[in-house]
């Protein structure tokens, strides 16, 4: 028979076992519950004016499209970072492609769209933008930003897309949040997984991944394991030196890089 302080003590390493277990249990089902407001964080729009704006037809929800229009046959769709609204870019965008007429996604939930943002109701509203844009221009260059780029390279996978920019792509968003949550079950939590090295082997078109040399939120390696998965030949990779994930868009380097990647 234990002497009572030792039984004691054996029940209170019990109870703190079976504590820490259904904290670790709850902290996993919170993460569950609440991942999308972690990854996704709609903005207001700015640009309001109805020659800019475009009403995307697309089932359960109402998502619309910041556009400059223009005749001929380039387009150029974009898809913003998470936090991002991409009415901002349409001044800058304007300037810098002037030969394109421009497309730029509110995500659902962003600028005025309706519905909540996932990974595959953002990927269907992304496909049928394409097929819209393509039904008038038939070169249509895609570029996604941060979030964005795992909806461009999918949608480049699927689509005949013209050319492809990735602006700070990432590997998976799986592997991101494996890395801010390192000891939680990640793989089974997460529904959004954005994995983009699934879909870069099945390529074709000029690609351009572009990267901030002092990027604090998307390591180097993990743009760099994307741009591997492409097949030779296919992708090339600049890094925007002195820049960070925000501030990329700063540099006078980068809207040179999209230039030349178009």
């Amino acid at each position: 028979m234990l002497p009572t302080n030792v039984s004691r003590m054996s029940r209170t390493l019990v109870l703190l076992v079976v504590i820490a277990a259904v904290l670790y249990l709850a902290l996993c089902a919170a993460l569950f519950a609440f991942q999308r407001a972690l990854i996704y964080y709609p903005q207001p729009r700015a640009v309001d004016s109805p020659e800019t704006l475009l009403t995307l037809p697309v089932d359960e929800a109402q998502v619309l499209v910041s556009v400059r229009s223009h005749a001929g046959p380039k387009a150029l769709i974009y898809f913003g970072g998470n936090a991002e609204d991409v009415s901002r870019s349409l001044p800058e965008f304007d300037r810098a492609f002037p030969e394109h007429a421009l497309y730029l996604l509110h995500y659902r939930g962003y600028g005025g769209s309706s519905g909540s943002p996932s990974e595959e109701t953002i990927a269907r509203d992304a496909m049928s933008l394409f097929d819209k844009v393509y039904a008038d221009h038939p070169q249509v260059a895609v570029v996604g930003r941060s979030l964005g780029s795992g909806v461009a390279v999918r949608l480049a996978s699927y689509r005949p897309v013209a050319k492809l920019l990735l602006i700070t792509p990432y590997n998976s968003l799986e592997e991101l949040a494996e890395r801010q949550f390192r000891w939680l079950p990640v793989r089974w939590l997460l529904k959004d997984k954005f994995e983009s090295w699934r879909y870069a082997e099945h390529i074709t078109v000029p690609t351009r991944l572009i990267a901030a040399e002092h990027d604090e939120v998307i390591p180097g390696a993990s743009t760099r394991r994307l741009y591997s998965h492409f097949r030779p030949g296919v992708a090339t990779l600049q890094v925007i030196a002195g820049t960070g994930h925000n501030s990329i868009g700063n540099s006078p380097d980068y809207v040179k890089a999209l230039r030349d990647g178009l």
